[in-house]
């Protein structure tokens, strides 16, 4: 079982993108019974707010549905609850080993399963929901390559 949150700072737009985009790539997988996926965020601002409607929006042109989700945010039994805890920049990854503690091999950046390591920008300041889209993409696709070489390379 693959069990993950993505994080971002404040759980309306990239994490929540990933959370979806994840779980649509793992439905079309037909793996939805090996995967657990939710987000979360490092700050307190936006708890309980319903995801941006841009990244909605987004989600929605490419039939992704993510209604009901609210943010809420990280807390330090998250770092034992999941086995991934991937977050979207490098200020979430300093925000998330200062919450969950002792959790640093579980800790990661989004786009380091790709072949352009770095941050996802984030559209609450950038306004650029299509790049965010394409990097989350990007990202969770190259998370789920990873993960089936580790599946495969466990069941050898």
């Amino acid at each position: 079982m693959h069990n993950m949150l993505f994080v971002c700072h404040g759980n309306i737009c990239r994490s929540p993108m990933a959370e979806f985009v994840m779980k649509d790539l793992v439905a079309k997988a037909g793996l939805e019974s090996q995967f657990h996926i939710e987000s979360a965020a490092t700050s307190t601002e936006e708890i309980g707010n319903p995801v941006h409607p841009l990244a909605r929006q987004k989600l929605r042109e490419h039939g992704i549905d993510c209604s009901g989700k609210t943010a809420r945010q990280l807390t330090r039994a998250d770092g034992e609850k999941f086995d991934l805890l991937i977050g979207m920049d490098s200020a979430n990854l300093r925000n998330m080993r200062r919450i969950c503690g002792d959790s640093e091999e579980k800790i990661h950046l989004l786009l380091d399963f790709t072949q352009r390591p770095g941050d996802v920008a984030d559209p609450w300041y950038t306004g650029d929901f299509d790049a965010t889209w394409r990097d989350v993409l990007e990202g969770c696709r190259g998370l789920m390559e990873y993960l089936s070489r580790l599946d495969r390379a466990k069941n050898k």
